[in-house]
């Protein structure tokens, strides 16, 4: 299961995108987390010093490795510089899976333990002074969406992204990636707002969307966020001792988290599983498919010199049981 958690930024998308994972690792799931947000907090919010969340390896960083190692023996792509973010799987591509270990998360994901579960660590990186005045920060994200189209993911395994602040993932295809997006929204007219952009952009691509109250002291509150975004209202979420604990960097055994947000988090992977039943794997490849046409004719085919439609393949299905024949792992390149 593909998960998002979006939100304007200082909504508190991290910290409840931080809850849901130790959720997740607290019922025993695989989970693969990915901060996709430039502005890198979901480390530290999983529990690393600062130090080594600045130290988490970069996406960005292994793009080249990434590509290579997604192209394996794919016919309709000439080589790994043509590859762009949209690019989609098709026969011969290698596809990656949450429970294996293979070059990709060998190079960019960081093992973390929480609560006595492994969770991946997986982060785009942040916009380096290198990238000032020649690199636009969507760039930086291109590495997961790139993945995020050549994951293959079960229904109790669980890929976690915190995603960049406010409706900048519409800028690619990327918010069509997931089974569930969780919209961390403040009981104000500002945090609605992102909300009814995310509503508008996702209401023709079938986005399943669900609202989380943030930072609710009352009533009046949750009434407001009813009367703004309606049947979208799933759970709220109010003041936690446990999560002041953790900002201070003395987070308590999550079991000790309060029990009204405990039940809050459960309702959310209530609602997460719920969206399995409705997956479609064909209206999602097609859906890839579209946005790695736009991207192709609006920049890509200049930028590498090449008609990247022809990387279509268009008997090509992503399936949860992929009919492709896959490189073993043993001839894929190995991190530098």
């Amino acid at each position: 299961m593909k998960i998002a958690f979006v939100g304007k930024g200082g909504s508190g998308k991290t910290t409840l995108s931080s809850l849901f994972i130790r959720h997740l690792a607290a019922t025993g799931s695989p989970v693969v987390a990915v901060d996709a947000d430039i502005n890198q907090h979901l480390g530290a919010a999983l529990g690393l010093a600062d130090e080594e969340a600045a130290a988490l390896p970069a996406m960005g960083a292994q793009l080249p490795l990434i590509k290579e190692y997604l192209r394996g023996t794919n016919p309709r792509i000439a080589s790994a510089e043509t590859m762009i973010k949209t690019t989609p799987p098709g026969s011969g591509s290698r596809l990656l899976r949450v429970r294996e270990d293979n070059p990709v998360y060998d190079a960019c994901a960081h093992p973390l333990e929480l609560d006595g579960s492994a969770v991946r660590l997986m982060a785009t990186g942040p916009f380096t002074e290198s990238d000032l005045g020649v690199a636009c920060y969507h760039s930086k994200v291109g590495a997961v969406e790139l993945c995020l189209n050549h994951l293959v993911d079960g229904r109790d395994e669980f890929v976690v992204v915190d995603m960049t602040a406010g409706s900048d993932s519409f800028a690619s295809g990327m918010f069509t990636r997931f089974d569930m997006t969780f919209l961390v929204a403040e009981p104000t007219r500002k945090g609605v707002s992102v909300y009814r952009q995310y509503k508008e952009y996702a209401r023709d691509f079938g986005v399943s969307l669900c609202v989380v109250g943030n930072k609710v002291q009352g009533q009046d509150d949750i009434d407001f966020l009813r009367q703004e975004v309606g049947e979208d209202l799933l759970v709220t979420v109010g003041h936690s001792d446990w999560v002041r604990a953790m900002e201070k960097g003395r987070p308590p055994r999550f079991a000790l988290l309060e029990s009204a947000n405990r039940e809050a988090l459960a309702t959310m992977l209530d609602v997460a599983d719920a969206s399995y039943e409705r997956r479609d794997w064909e209206r999602y490849t097609r859906q890839m498919v579209h946005f790695h046409r736009k991207n192709a004719a609006s920049w890509g085919n200049e930028r590498t010199g090449a008609d990247l439609a022809d990387q279509v393949d268009p008997d090509f299905v992503l399936r949860e049981i992929a009919e492709t024949a896959q490189v073993s792992p043993s001839s894929a390149p190995q991190p530098a």
